[in-house]
């Protein structure tokens, strides 16, 4: 049996696996703990050029002219571009391209690229930088979404940041979705509790520790090169095409290895354009390396979200309806904000069971840098403030927290109300472990003023079900090469960004084909030789390319069964590959070296090779428009517990622990999803109490400059101040997934944001519905408390605990 790829069902010898599920090694840490690892900086070419950007200093403005004959007449300066010599938009949504590689009539934001210069070092060409010479007229700048949202007029008075795409329309739109499903008002309208609150989630950086960096090389025979940080090398390699008008067979992109990115380069960016147009003009190789205030202009990181939630509960505890109002901080460019836009309400839609809900969404452009997609992409900021809705609610019908949470679980094999398909779900399971791990019975409104516990769950993709742009073809590729002297070579087009997508394609080759880990090599980042494979984005690697691997094991697995079952005169399916080894299964002392069962099947059938591709199922979804986004074949689930202490005097939150269950279908190897785990709360509870994407406001003069655009000034955990973190593995087996496997580098982001809300709600009684919980924030908010006569623990739950969980409406 097998699915539609012609990957066998995951659940078939399940028992016989010998290294999946087991710690294991990544292959590339050794090279990457000892500075061996060559990232994309580290490459010096032979003649090599350095490039700088100048960028805008003005958030709104015309530009009039740009002379850089000055520059270009510099010693030392080999070439200038500006937008003209690549006028065609790009974006990595087909529908909402609405960038130049260079500003080319308009800049939208201080730090938007308006020239580029290629010189012999870097120090040239900063100087050249400040001999070019541009005039802006200067516009009204929008930085606030609801003024931008309101604004009506002319684009070219610059009352709108883009042209209005029809007319009558506002072009400070980027997109608006309403969606609902079911009778919202009268479910609402007949409930026993309701509660409608305002949120906000402020917007955040990646904050990687990898500054973007690029390399171009135009050959001179019409090949172009890019070296690239990028998250989606196929991608890349596509608009680098289309913008220089050039066959795409004539494009490679390399990819070396990734020091972080967290969504932050799951897009073209400026400096990729600006090497290829610098080394076609000059003849020469063209680095160009983001400084860190370049990092944070360049952003594309998680968006604010401004949030309106109404909320019905009937008496039996069970939600009854979902109202919400979103209004999304886009920055100056699309870049995903069309799904964002949808994944704003579409991902809401479980672990609980809804019977109606309605959303309206919109995303406004405003003079800042673009937002786009981070670590849990659209989907953070509500479930934020959704799990703080839910608490409330428990509250106010006399509920504890998690028994809420159960009498509201969706169950496995269903439909959500949005008609998403769900299929594996271990969600239950995962409240069990965080309830039990946290001792929660003992601590929920009992502990001593000022500590407190909070819980929240969630729910996150597997991957998208269809790719960026439309088209029928798998969504991940391998290639597979069995030497005769026993090694095993994977070629992989997937993006090595530090998550371990190397090391789980090697554990899988390892596993099918029975050759020790150290003898498998991985070869993937050039889209020269590997397959095609979409980007480490939307937590889509390990299912969709693990799948596409495990396809190919298994076309040269059956080969090698059937060369020696032939030797051996016993059926193919009795020969067992494994640590080394071809056995017999009746009797595993009858053995042979792997290399010679290599041997036997090359003699057979030739060299062997195989490919092996993945593509998603196509009826997992509702039939309207946006039923699409947000549709995956498998979604994980989290809960997590939180437990903080606030210091009344102050308003310092200190959180001491964090426990993450999280049901990741099947662990491939415990140790990495640990630690995507443990990595996962880690940032969001950076995100909880810490960080804050800003910009200055009010003085014209400053208007639009970052507040904080470097490391010292923008704020995230040290070692020092990161909680315990616990990480509690659930194993659901998703039918579908590679070995039973769903994601786990995303869900477990979403609920540390509100475990931590609601633990500082049960440790002083105070609600905090805004980000980050800073201590002047919550000091504020424990002052009004103390003038109200309000301070003090809130009461605990009246009513007795629900046995039974997850019965079914």
């Amino acid at each position: 049996m097998g699915d539609s790829n012609g990957v066998p069902d995951s659940a078939n010898s399940l028992s016989d696996l010998t290294m999946i599920g087991q710690p294991m090694r990544k292959v590339d840490g050794l090279d990457k703990s000892t500075g061996r690892a060559t990232y994309t900086d580290d490459i010096a070419l032979p003649g090599m050029l350095h490039g700088k950007i100048l960028r805008s200093p003005h958030p709104h403005a015309r530009i009039l002219r740009v002379d850089v004959s000055r520059a270009e007449s510099m010693k030392g300066v080999h070439g200038v571009v500006t937008g003209k010599d690549m006028p065609v938009l790009y974006g990595i949504i087909p529908w909402t391209q609405d960038e130049y590689p260079l500003a080319l009539d308009r800049v939208r934001y201080i730090g938007d690229g308006v020239a580029a210069v290629a010189a012999v070092d870097e120090d040239t060409a900063i100087r050249a930088l400040a001999a070019i010479e541009v005039e802006y007229e200067e516009l009204p700048a929008h930085l606030d979404p609801f003024q931008a949202l309101a604004a009506r007029g002319d684009y070219e008075a610059g009352d709108y940041i883009h042209p209005p795409r029809k007319e009558g329309w506002n072009g400070n739109i980027t997109k608006q979705v309403t969606l609902e499903f079911g009778d919202v008002a009268g479910q609402i309208q007949g409930s026993e509790h309701v509660i409608e609150c305002e949120y906000y989630f402020e917007g955040t950086t990646h904050a990687a520790i990898e500054p973007h960096c690029a390399i171009g090389l135009a050959s001179g025979d019409g090949r172009l090169t890019v070296w690239s940080t990028t998250q989606v090398p196929h991608y890349l390699h596509r608009e680098l095409a289309r913008v220089f008008e050039v066959d795409p067979a004539m494009v490679r992109v390399l990819q070396p290895p990734v020091g972080g990115a967290f969504g932050g380069k799951s897009e073209p960016f400026d400096l990729e354009f600006c090497v290829a147009a610098l080394s076609l003009k000059t003849g020469r190789p063209v680095k160009i390396l983001y400084t860190r205030e370049e990092v944070f202009y360049s952003h594309r990181g998680r968006h604010p979200f401004h949030m309106r939630y109404r909320t019905g509960l009937d008496a039996n505890g069970r939600l009854t309806g979902v109202d919400a109002q979103i209004v999304l901080d886009g920055g100056a460019y699309a870049s995903f904000g069309l799904v964002t836009t949808y994944y704003s309400g579409q991902l809401l839609c479980a672990p609980y069971e809804l019977p109606a809900y309605r959303f309206h969404s919109r995303r406004a452009y405003t003079n800042k840098p673009a937002c786009g997609p981070k670590r849990g992409h659209g989907s953070v900021q509500p479930r934020f403030a959704f799990e703080v809705q839910l608490d409330k609610l428990a509250e106010k019908a006399g509920l504890d927290p998690i028994d809420l949470r159960r009498r509201n679980f969706i169950g496995a094999d269903t439909r959500t109300v949005n008609e998403l398909r769900i299929t594996s779900n271990g969600f239950l399971e995962c409240l069990d472990a965080v309830e039990r791990a946290s001792g929660w019975a003992d601590k929920f409104r009992k502990l001593e003023y000022g500590r407190g516990v909070g819980v929240a769950g969630s729910t996150y993709i597997s991957g998208t079900n269809y790719p960026i742009y439309p088209n029928e073809m798998p969504q991940s590729g391998v290639q597979i090469q069995i030497d005769r002297s026993g090694r095993v070579a994977v070629f992989s087009g997937a993006s090595e960004i530090g998550q371990g997508t190397d090391s789980m394609v090697a554990y899988v080759a390892a596993e099918e084909l029975g050759v020790p880990l150290e003898h498998v090599r991985v070869l993937r980042g050039d889209t020269d030789f590997t397959p095609v494979d979409l980007g480490a984005y939307s937590s889509r690697v390990t299912f969709m390319l693990g799948n596409a691997c495990i396809d190919a094991c298994r076309k040269l697995k059956k080969q090698v069964q059937g060369a020696v079952s032939e030797v051996w005169e016993v059926k193919p399916q009795e020969v067992l590959l494994a640590g080394g080894w071809a056995l017999w299964a009746r009797d595993t002392e009858r053995k042979m070296p792997i290399r010679e069962a290599f041997n036997l099947a090359e003699a057979k059938f030739g060299t062997l090779g195989a490919t092996g591709s993945y593509n998603t199922p196509k009826d997992i979804h509702g039939d309207y428009r946006g039923g699409t986004i947000g549709a995956s074949p498998a979604y994980s689930f989290t809960a997590h517990v939180a437990e903080v202490e606030v210091d009344v005097e102050t308003g310092v939150v200190e959180v001491s622990k964090i426990w993450i269950a999280h049901d990741c279908g099947r662990a491939l190897n415990p140790v990495l999803v640990e630690g995507q785990m443990e990595g996962s709360a880690y940032m969001g509870c950076a995100e909880a109490l810490l960080e804050e994407h800003v910009f200055k406001d009010g003085d014209h003069g400053r208007q639009g400059l970052h507040n904080a655009p470097s490391l010292l000034d923008y704020r995230i955990p040290t070692s020092l101040d990161t909680p315990e973190l616990e990480s509690l593995i659930v194993e659901s087996l998703d039918p579908e997934g590679p070995y039973g496997a769903k994601e786990a580098g995303e869900g477990p982001l979403h609920p540390s944001i509100p475990a931590i809300a609601n633990a500082i709600y049960d440790a002083v009684g105070v609600r905090v519905d805004v980000l980050p919980f800073s201590p002047p924030r919550v000091w504020k908010a424990l002052q009004e408390a103390r003038a109200s006569g309000k301070l003090g623990k809130p009461p605990a739950p009246e009513r007795a605990r629900v046995p039974e969980r997850g019965a079914k409406r």
